[in-house]
């Protein structure tokens, strides 16, 4: 009887110490997701201030001549940004994104060369014949984050310098109401002549009209890394 008391006692002892680990890691993955909706709420105050400067430069500069859509879109190589998750218990989030990168890229024209951020959906688009150039590492926190995008960002320009690649889409899951998630593309390159005009109608939110002062196009230049950098992060 007391060694089955002793085996009682130790259990519930273990049982306590499991609900106390459970109880900090519920604490530290709601702080985690606080950190994440705070990030994303000031990133949306930021992305309007980049559209508006955008909008700016775009008004008092003349736009260039237009470029023929099918230039645009049937020339070159395409190439493919790619997040996915490494989290457990996510159901077929990566199952999902990988059959949407798939079946989008097939019906783009082209050669296609894919960035993937994640282990798990790197070692699925493998399975998928898909030519993969580069993978990352998922941020683990807030602060990871900024790093991993100048990285894509640096090898993103240098393809796109050296006239490896003419188009970059980017896939990511969107979350909607509730728990539902879906898989979008955005393209992000090239910045043609629809994404121009549709910047420079933007609605500017004060009656001051705006003035860029200095070099305008070095200033656009660098609106536009801004945009590029906000629509990864």
């Amino acid at each position: 009887m007391s060694e089955t008391a002793a085996s009682l006692r130790h259990q519930i002892a273990s049982a306590g110490d499991l609900e106390s680990v459970v109880r900090t890691m519920k604490a530290m993955a709601a702080s985690n997701i606080g950190q994440y909706e705070n990030a994303v709420r000031s990133l949306g105050d930021y992305d309007l201030t980049v559209q508006l400067g955008l909008a700016a430069c775009l008004r008092q500069d003349q736009p260039p001549a237009p470029t023929p859509q099918s230039a645009q879109h049937k020339t070159g190589t395409v190439g493919a940004i790619v997040f996915g998750s490494d989290q457990g218990l996510v159901g077929q989030f990566n199952e999902v994104m990988v059959e949407f990168v798939v079946k989008t890229l097939a019906s783009l024209p082209g050669k296609k060369t894919v960035w993937v951020i994640g282990e798990r959906i790197q070692a699925r688009l493998t399975e998928t014949g898909l030519d993969l150039v580069g993978g990352f590492i998922l941020p683990n926190s807030i602060s990871a984050i900024t790093p991993l995008v100048g990285e894509i960002l640096i090898e993103m320009e240098k393809r796109r310098e050296k006239g490896e690649i003419t188009q970059v889409h980017l896939f990511h899951n969107q979350p909607k109401a509730g728990a539902i998630y879906m898989p979008v593309n955005q393209r992000l390159l090239p910045l043609d002549d629809v994404w121009r005009r549709n910047l420079a109608t933007m609605h500017w939110p004060t009656g001051n009209l705006p003035e860029v002062r200095g070099e305008g196009a070095q200033t656009l230049r660098a609106l536009v890394r801004e945009y590029l950098f906000v629509s990864l992060f």
